[in-house]
């Protein structure tokens, strides 16, 4: 008598539900990361009424109110530097991409001294600055 046996085992293994919850991670990761920034610079911004926007390529130099310098290229975090250090750092910056705008991040309390030395180093170095500015509240 033959006894055949009725349940097969099925070796196969389904990726759907492993693929959703990668995916899940993804978004919250994404999400998340987008989010924080713990080392942002502190800046309030002086008002203005002007609404222009530069899609160039941009590197922000802050000046926070208690006349720290910092630097930032892109979306990356700023990274404090010396009055020193920012000069030789910009040329860099310019000398990789001659398209690069400088921007200007002053906090409103900032002595104007402070803001005149990061102006004349563009000037001086024939590169493309622009103030930021918040918008003035109608």
């Amino acid at each position: 008598m033959a006894i055949k046996q009725r349940n097969k085992i099925d070796a196969s293994f389904s990726m759907s539900s492993m693929t959703d919850i990668i995916f899940l991670l993804l978004l919250f990761f994404m999400i998340a990361s987008t989010m924080s920034s713990p080392n942002d610079m502190k800046v309030n911004l002086p008002q203005s009424k002007a609404k222009t926007a530069t899609k160039a390529n941009i590197i922000k130099v802050g000046i926070d109110r208690d006349g720290a310098f910092s630097i930032a290229e892109g979306v990356e975090a700023p990274q404090y530097v010396d009055f020193e250090r920012l000069e030789p750092m910009l040329k860099a910056a310019q000398a990789a991409d001659s398209t690069l705008y400088v921007a200007l991040h002053a906090d409103e309390e900032v002595p104007y001294k402070q803001v005149v030395r990061v102006l004349d180093i563009a000037n001086q170095n024939k590169m493309k600055l622009v103030i930021a500015t918040k918008v003035a509240e109608k």
